[in-house]
């Protein structure tokens, strides 16, 4: 069996439990494949066999691979969606970060979750991913996202104005400083933090959220992921940001752009205690109020 192993790099306090993970997939005779970058980071502390795999992109990872395990937060996972692409190699989140609705798998049951792949005892959970069409070429050849599209104004400029349709029907104009249209996977980010509701990722839905909405009456829209999303888009700066996850490109207003569900999905592994309510539960905090204790557990 093949691994690969993602990472953006590493504080000094991972050290230990990547050793540890190098280890558990030794004992079960497992392959890892490093991204290259991760590798180079890691090399002053860990002793790796001479013949060591590495890969770089996306045409690096071929049938051969099982796994894409992504180690660090929920940003880092977003990244494997450029490597992955379309190859139906499931991803595993280890949490190295902080919050971690995708990256929800502690440093603590690393053990565990290599024994699990072995086994064969998880889930995978499909997630389906935002795609964007524009008149110019955006994103290269990784124009989705499995978090959100946004539409955002440049630095300190004006609020712009974005004249939104849904399959070519008149929705709304936004005046704000920008728009998001998040995945159900994503409705618990950048989304989340401006308003919009928790939806869950099996929904066939996208949610539309205005941020810092000028209107006040105006208000998070939810709407089948069916529907091609297409925008116009004003302001006093000529230049505007567009997004795809963490992936960031500047646009000016003549670019017409338009969002649709991405014709291919990704797979998530999840260990079998674990499920999305577990997930909201332990990340938000929910029933920390002791009153709820005995209907939270």
């Amino acid at each position: 069996m093949q691994i690969a192993l993602y990472s953006r790099g590493f504080n000094k306090e991972d050290i230990d439990d990547i050793k540890l993970l190098l280890d558990e997939l030794r004992k079960q005779e497992i392959t890892p494949v490093i991204y290259e970058p991760f590798y180079q980071d890691l090399k002053p502390h860990v002793t790796f066999p001479a013949d060591v795999d590495t890969f770089s992109g996306a045409e690096d990872l071929d049938g051969k691979i099982e796994f894409l395990v992504s180690l660090g937060g929920d940003g880092t996972l977003l990244d494997t969606v450029c490597y992955i692409r379309d190859k139906n190699i499931p991803v595993l989140g280890v949490n190295f970060g902080r919050l971690g609705f995708l990256a929800s798998i502690g440093r603590e049951e690393i053990h565990d979750v290599v024994v699990s792949l072995v086994d064969r005892n998880y889930t995978l959970d499909q997630r389906s991913l935002i795609h964007l069409d524009a008149s110019i070429p955006l994103f290269g050849d990784v124009p989705y996202a499995l978090n959100e599209f946004t539409i955002h104004k440049k630095d300190t400029s004006a609020m712009v104005k974005i004249h939104t349709y849904l399959n070519g029907e008149f929705l709304n104009t936004y005046w704000a400083d920008g728009l998001i249209v998040s995945t159900p996977t994503g409705s618990t980010g950048y989304s989340l933090s401006c308003g919009g509701p928790i939806v869950f990722p099996e929904a066939s839905n996208f949610v539309i959220t205005p941020v810092a909405p000028h209107n006040l009456n105006v208000r998070p829209i939810v709407v089948p992921d069916d529907q091609v999303i297409s925008f116009e888009i004003e302001g006093r700066s000529d230049q505007f940001i567009c997004t795809l996850d963490s992936r960031m490109e500047i646009i000016d207003n003549r670019v017409q752009l338009a969002v649709k569900k991405e014709q291919f999905s990704i797979s998530l592994v999840r260990l079998n205690e674990g499920n999305f309510l577990h997930t909201l539960r332990h990340k938000l905090l929910w029933g920390i109020d002791t009153r709820n204790r005995g209907n939270n557990q």
